[in-house]
């Protein structure tokens, strides 16, 4: 399968790495960015085949198999249009796009088409991920109650991180990662949504706390936020024990205690190059399954979890150009 970048950033720069072995088949095929000069410059350093200096190039190249857009969350529904125009599946990385009508827009516009396009949230294809499902339903820590989960990094300086136009802020580039895990271990049966934000002088969200409960008495404490470093853990409780997740956005290591114990251990697998690489090799699959969805990445939950950081963003006032 033959990938082509939308954007020449430090995110394509990942997905590049994570396929520069072709796994499973799948490569990076060429790359286009509005500078030709950055756009050749990346292809050399990652030895791709094609470079071109607009977008409209790249999604007009029949050799093209799927576009994985790695703009800012600000140009992601345009970008993805433009692929879907001209008959190209879509690897939209995370946030999906600025705000749930864009989303709504672009999937109803896919489906139209007859097109896949999946959201690249690359927590939700990694193999350790499902393995958290799989140690929770196997009754070795009694019944999950309780879920936190954070994720904060020192952003504060960085331009897509301060600037409303790029669709700035904590929460579509970090805090979408809290949401998801809460979402893909505690389910989506919300009755209560409550939260508290730092902002920016820009008007962003620069540090957030989110709690969520949940009609049968659960509960997740997510933290995200661009002003420190912080453990990055996710912790899921029990009756009878807990799962300790390191890195929640690209899980590395599990651990699972009962009664306070060490029961067992999961590292991230050994050929794993940087955890990039699963969601195309799921997009493959899906392709090659004939789906316009992946199951890993619903489309109903990316609209779900854009609305949801819609009512967040609504609540703390912060509002982006495309709103």
């Amino acid at each position: 399968m033959r990938l082509g970048i939308i954007g020449a950033g430090w995110i394509a720069q990942k997905m590049a790495e994570a396929l520069a072995n072709k796994p499973h088949g799948c490569e990076c095929y060429a790359v286009a960015s509005r500078s030709l000069e950055k756009a050749e410059a990346f292809a050399k350093q990652f030895y791709i085949n094609k470079v071109y200096g607009s977008y409209e190039e790249l999604v007009s190249d029949p050799a093209v198999d799927i576009v994985y857009i790695a703009t800012p969350h600000s140009h992601h529904y345009p970008h993805a249009r433009l692929a879907l125009e001209h008959g190209k599946p879509c690897l939209v990385e995370k946030a999906f796009t600025a705000n749930a009508r864009e989303a709504e827009q672009l999937l109803a516009l896919a489906h139209e088409k007859g097109l896949f396009i999946t959201e690249a949230i690359w927590t939700r294809y990694m193999p350790l991920s499902h393995r958290v499902k799989e140690i929770m339903d196997s009754g070795v820590i009694g019944e999950p109650r309780v879920l936190t989960a954070t994720l904060c990094y020192m952003m504060e300086q960085k331009e897509r991180i301060v600037r409303p136009e790029l669709c700035g802020g904590a929460l579509l580039d970090l805090g979408v990662y809290c949401l998801n895990f809460a979402r893909m271990y505690f389910g989506t049966d919300i009755c209560r949504m409550v939260s508290n934000v730092h902002k920016s002088d820009t008007g962003v969200d620069m540090h957030e706390s989110i709690s969520l409960s949940y009609r049968d008495g659960r509960m997740a404490n997510l933290q995200s936020g661009a002003l420190c470093m912080n453990d990055r853990q996710g912790i899921i409780s029990g009756t009878e024990g807990y799962i300790r997740v390191d890195n929640i956005n690209c899980p590395e290591l599990i651990e699972v205690y009962r009664n306070y114990q060490l029961v067992a251990s999961y590292h991230k697998p050994a050929d794993m190059v940087n955890g990039y690489e699963y969601q195309v090799i799921e997009c493959q699959r899906c392709l090659e399954a004939g789906l316009l969805e992946s199951p890993m990445m619903p489309h109903a939950e990316t609209l779900a979890i854009m609305r949801q950081m819609d009512a967040l963003r609504k609540e703390w006032g912060v509002h982006y150009p495309m709103d």
